[in-house]
């Protein structure tokens, strides 16, 4: 009973957790988001005081549960290591800890955090490894199966579903996520839950802590016959059955040896009961385990070349004006400084505070976010203008940071908030380039910072072009966006490394 609840438990952790990566609408956010705020490193980053004690608390009384309810990387690879079982009756064995290793990347962790190394601490991090690879592996899928259901709607004259744009956003961020993902399958596939006990920071806190919890894993000698059963369907690895001996420090209470024992040998139990010292009568007992159905789910890859050559010709159709001019895709200009969200505070706060996690990047509905390639903020979010702007009345991204790097704000003080200040080259500018008139980026700009002034006040009917006033811009991002000069923008956005009000 206490493995089905458990199961069930992460069963339905995991998958909503991994809806809020998917849903690009923002509707699950504001039911479910507080499940990516109870993870433990960004609610420990956020200073979530009472979210940070629960979770230790938690840990104290039952164990490493977050491990296999919560975390939804843990999660992520008890399904894994699920599938490489199959055909397997005893796949595991007891493995000493390494100790050194475990200890030594917590050790890199810290020093990582403390340091504003976000690259390194992001890398490490469970939760926003697996939300990397929900983002970057499994968001594509979803779009491409929703743009093809879009598809076939407009084809019924039904507005049910629209398109989305599919788009690699950072292609060292997809390698890394990429390299993790085949790290994690193998790890998983072959011995379980490895990654957990060697490598997690967050595995190796909590499992300190769960040496001295109140409920655990214990093997009653008295019943126990060494049969291995219990070892050898561990997938945390760590039971010596030949010693009596739960390693607490890495089990993550799954339960799956619990129902494996036909001697009731082994049980959850509170820490300070006594073992029961009857000796049981000698029997054969025949043990047979009862073959799991081996329901293997194929791929259908006939159907998802379908969905991407879909997409693919209908985005091949966008490229063109009317069939009549090929449209060039926007270049991102090289900034002195980058730009980061209204609620960011600053770059050093966005630095100690974010885990590279990409929940703002996936629920961003412009398109402006999208992760770092810088080396020392690698994989963390920044803005660029290419796709969309920053519009002033949205707010997701401050809504469904976990970990405090965006801080909540409302529309009213985004407004007032300055990311950036915008900064025009004349020579782009089709004013002077193709001798029209524009003045595209004043007429969209929601601070009205553009005055469109004479290029040279002494004609009469000269040309005009922008002139910015930076202390009305707030940095959205709108002139860049909306500029017509290609592959660069006339007039582009240069972040500051601390907000201001204005």
């Amino acid at each position: 009973m206490l493995r089905k609840i458990r199961l069930t438990l992460a069963i339905l952790c995991f998958t909503l957790i991994t809806l809020l990566f998917l849903d690009f609408t923002g509707i699950l956010h504001g039911w479910f988001g507080w499940l990516a705020k109870i993870q433990f490193v960004p609610a420990l980053l956020a200073l979530h005081v009472g979210i940070f004690v629960g979770l230790v608390l938690l840990t104290l009384v039952f164990g490493r549960i977050y491990c296999s309810v919560i975390c939804p990387l843990g999660v992520f690879q008890d399904v894994i290591a699920r599938m490489g079982k199959r055909g397997k009756k005893l796949p595991y064995s007891y493995s000493p800890a390494l100790s050194w290793l475990r200890y030594g990347m917590l050790a890199l962790f810290i020093v990582a955090l403390v340091a504003s190394i976000g690259s390194v601490a992001a890398l490490l991090e469970p939760y926003s490894a697996y939300g990397r690879i929900a983002n970057n592996l499994f968001a594509p899928l979803w779009q491409w199966g929703n743009n093809f259901l879009a598809y076939l709607a407009e084809r019924a004259d039904s507005y049910a579903f629209y398109r989305t744009d599919v788009w690699i956003k950072s292609i060292p961020t997809f390698l890394i996520t990429v390299g993790t993902f085949i790290v994690l399958i193998i790890l998983a596939w072959r011995n379980g839950r490895t990654y957990c006990n060697t490598i997690c920071p967050v595995g190796t806190t909590l499992g300190f802590l769960s040496r001295y919890s109140l409920f655990q894993i214990r093997i009653d000698a008295d019943k126990c016959n060494k049969c291995s059963l219990c070892a050898r369907n561990c997938k945390a690895s760590c039971i010596n059955f030949k010693e009596y001996k739960v390693d607490n420090s890495r089990c993550v209470a799954c339960g799956n040896c619990l129902e494996k024992c036909n001697r009731d040998a082994i049980g959850y139990k509170f820490r300070y009961s006594k073992t029961p010292t009857k000796q049981v009568e000698a029997e054969v007992v025949g043990s047979s385990e009862s073959s799991e159905p081996q329901n293997e789910t194929r791929r259908n890859f006939l159907s998802v070349a379908a969905l991407m050559a879909t997409t693919s010709l209908l985005r091949a159709q966008e490229k063109g004006d009317g069939g009549l001019a090929v449209i060039v895709d926007k270049k991102i200009p090289k900034r002195t400084t980058p730009i980061v969200p209204a609620g960011a505070l600053s770059l050093r706060n966005m630095a100690q505070h974010c885990t590279g996690c990409q929940l703002c990047v996936s629920a961003c509905p412009n398109q402006v976010l999208r992760p770092s390639n810088n080396l020392m903020t690698l994989m963390q979010p920044e803005m660029s203008y290419e796709r969309g702007y920053c519009r002033p009345e949205c707010t997701k991204c401050s809504e469904v940071c976990p970990a405090g790097a965006i801080k909540p704000i409302d529309t009213a003080e985004k407004s007032a908030i300055q990311i950036g200040r915008a900064v025009f080259i004349k020579q782009n500018c089709v004013v002077l380039t193709d001798e029209v008139e524009c003045g595209n980026c004043a007429r969209h700009c929601p601070a009205e910072a553009i005055l469109m002034v004479p290029l040279d006040a002494d004609k009469k009917n000269s040309p005009k072009i922008p002139v910015v006033n930076e202390e009305r811009c707030i940095g959205c991002g709108a002139c860049e966006n909306l500029c017509p000069s290609r592959p660069f923008s006339a007039i582009y956005v240069e972040g500051n490394r601390m907000h201001r009000v204005i």
